[in-house]
């Protein structure tokens, strides 16, 4: 019985040492998992690590530029394989049904081509090709130097640079380069793929049964001063023998004239040319308008200037390059691929005589001085309240006549506190040497310190004083200038002087055809903010840099202050002010003046902007913009009745929209004439003139 527990015993034993193995060789499976896992979360190292370190921001950019290319490509290809219609399908889905574009409206109305009509392009807006050029433009013979693609900007910009250059002595052609404007409808219908400017209104033309033999593209070279394009091109004659071509060729129908932007004071220099006799006019004669010209249908017309033309000449900047400049700063100012980007771009548009038609003209009579100014009150908050004169408050410390000001405190300062020291006679001397510029040498550079100096001490500057700076800062380019253009107000305009070429774009210092019959419409956007006034400052180390730039950390104190990123703005179609381009036919041609003896009828048609509701609308049909205008659906609808016929009384006369407009017209009547009575009529929200006494 002993012997038998022991063996029990032992049994027993051995089985708890079997179960203490399985138990020990589970635990050491579970080790060496728990050491595999670990090992795989662990980093890599060596190859592993190295492999890993290959990829780089480079490999991550390359990635991100694939993806967007790709997706570009993809969203392409669906754009162009759906079918035409379905953009306006989604926006109909989204907005209702759309209105049939002016065009078809007409059509359906019984309306057809009867006047011929002529385009004539503003400054930029036509294209541009080589005809001749240097060693480094080889391969771009009658290739778009400016509009299209612009592809050669990328590919070789100093070269690219030169060619869109004049001659700075004479606003010429530089040596062996000459660049043209291109010919046809195409010089302009498109600024840029898919970028219209004249095309829309081209379109909606030949839905009414215009084609090219009743169409023409004024086309011409608007970097030269307008009579220069006669010197050099003879471009005012081709006009003067295509409108009487188009005349003849279309049963005696008198021509509608469509000038935009710049190209109303070409036209307006083309109507004085016409008529005075050769060599120094066409030799037409003083009834050559009355017998070819039915209706000059002006869309955007900077007939007083622009304040922006200032800002570029001056600085070469404008509020939209200003705050690019303050978003990323010295970007335009340093090399870009060895290009000192925007004093590159003074250069160059400094040789463009044509934007010296666009200095504001009549002065502080018109444009204000340094305590008034005639928009005094606008406060762009109060768009909407603009029909009740009871309900706008004076935007504080807006004094729009102060175009330039060096400061916010001088801007909004009372002049009597303000001490002007006089630049005009400050000692000038030349800046470093021109080769730290990169031998980029502007005007500038002979100012030297005290003459940019003198310039920021005078501290303010109106419309009557912005000839004198410009003088100072730039005597090359206002040299050629002043013997293109002028920018007062005629005293006496039976004055002898006033026949030679330099006064013909100025309508204050000129006098309208004798046409009698002939009628002139001012078409343009209202509802935008546009830029009036600017407070600049100078630049930290302006050796090598334009020394001035507009200051864009002076902003209003509230939501509704006219005061943004350094720019005051006042209503207008965001390029050209509400007085500049609405006062000649409101008010100085209006009926018979010094300014208009034969009583020419004029009108006014203002529109006021209205932002597209979605993206697939593109740049709406009922925007004011200064360029989108041109797609504008009310407008494009009086341009083709007036040139099926219809006078301004059918098209329901004048239509105001701004109310500053008008109280513009009042006072100003005081200063440039006697004073008259006006008629008023309220319709809706519109305001309409009635009879001037």
């Amino acid at each position: 019985m002993a012997s038998i527990r022991r063996r029990k015993a032992a049994d027993s034993s051995t089985k708890e040492e079997e179960e203490k193995e399985i138990e020990e060789k589970e635990e050491d499976k579970d080790d060496k998992n728990k050491k595999n896992k670990k090992k795989k979360e662990e980093p890599s190292t060596g190859k592993d690590k190295k492999a890993k370190e290959k990829w780089s921001c480079v490999d991550s950019c390359c990635w991100l530029i694939g993806c967007i290319c790709t997706i570009w490509w993809f969203l392409l290809f669906l754009f162009k394989a759906m079918p035409a219609s379905f953009p306006q399908y989604v926006t109909e889905a989204i907005t209702g049904p759309l209105p049939d574009p002016p065009g078809i409206k007409l059509r359906k109305e019984g309306l057809r081509a009867v006047h011929p009509v002529v385009f004539v392009p503003g400054i930029v807006t036509g294209g541009l090709e080589l005809w001749e050029g240097h060693q480094c433009a080889d391969g771009l013979f009658r290739k778009r130097l400016w509009g299209g693609t612009f592809g050669e900007v990328y590919k070789r910009p100093l070269c690219w640079v030169e060619h869109m250059s004049l001659d700075n002595e004479t606003g010429l052609d530089p040596p062996g380069v000459r660049v043209r404007s291109v010919s046809g409808l195409v010089a302009a219908d498109y600024f840029a793929p898919g970028y219209f400017v004249w095309a829309v209104l081209i379109a909606n033309l030949a839905r009414v049964g215009y084609e090219e033999k009743n169409m023409y593209m004024a086309a011409y070279d608007w970097r030269l001063s307008f009579q220069n394009t006669e010197v050099r091109d003879q471009t005012l004659s081709r006009i003067k023998s295509n409108i009487e071509l188009m005349v003849t060729t279309n049963g005696g129908k008198k021509a509608v004239i469509i000038p935009h932007s710049m190209g109303v004071l070409y036209f307006l220099h083309f109507l004085k040319w016409v008529e005075a006799p050769a060599p120094m006019g066409g030799g037409g004669g003083s009834d050559w308008c009355s017998k070819h010209i039915k209706a000059v249908v002006n869309i955007g017309g900077p007939f007083l200037g622009v304040p922006k033309a200032v800002a570029g000449l001056f600085s070469a900047e404008a509020k939209d390059i200003a705050v690019a400049r303050a978003i990323a700063p010295g970007f335009l100012d340093n090399d870009i691929f060895r290009l000192q980007t925007l004093q590159h771009v003074m250069k160059m548009t400094r040789t463009w005589d044509s934007t010296m038609s666009m200095i504001p003209k009549g002065g502080d009579t018109i444009w204000g001085g340094l305590d008034w100014s005639p928009e005094e009150g606008y406060s762009p908050g109060r768009k909407k309240q603009r029909n009740n004169d009871t309900q706008f408050s004076q935007s504080k410390n807006a004094n729009y006549g102060r175009i330039i000001s060096f400061g916010k405190d001088i801007a909004e300062a009372p002049s009597s506190e303000i001490e002007m020291i006089d630049f005009r006679g400050a000692f000038k001397g030349q800046n470093v040497a021109n080769t730290t510029c990169r031998d980029l040498w502007t005007e500038y550079h002979d100012m030297g310190i005290g003459g940019i100096r003198a310039v920021a001490d005078h501290k303010v500057y109106t419309a009557g004083s912005i000839m004198d700076l410009l003088y100072f800062v730039a005597p090359k380019m206002m040299t050629r200038g002043s013997a293109h253009f002028s920018y007062g107000i005629a005293d006496n305009l039976d004055d002898p002087k006033y026949s030679h070429y330099k006064y013909w774009s100025n309508p204050l210092e000129t006098k309208l055809p004798n046409a009698p019959d002939m009628e002139i419409f001012s078409l343009y956007g209202v509802g935008i903010p546009t830029e009036r006034a600017y407070i600049y400052e100078l630049s930290p180390s302006a050796e090598c840099l334009i020394p001035f730039q507009i200051n864009t950390s002076a902003n209003g104190e509230d939501e509704d202050s006219c005061l943004k990123d350094g720019v005051y703005s006042i209503d207008g179609d965001e390029t050209v002010p509400v007085l500049s381009s609405g006062y000649m036919c409101a008010r100085g041609w209006r009926g018979k003046t010094r300014f208009n003896p034969s009583g020419i009828k004029t009108y006014v048609r203002e529109y006021d902007h209205s932002p597209p509701s979605n993206l697939l609308e593109g740049r709406g049909t009922q925007s004011g913009a200064h360029v989108d205008i041109m797609g504008n659906f009310a407008l494009i609808e009086d341009v083709l009745r007036i040139a099926a016929g219809a006078k301004g009384e059918d098209l329901g006369g004048d239509q105001l929209i701004s109310y500053y407009n008008l109280a513009y017209y009042l006072s100003a009547e005081c200063r440039l004439g006697p004073k008259r009575s006006v008629d008023l009529a309220r319709k809706g929200n519109h305001i309409v003139f009635g009879r001037v006494f």
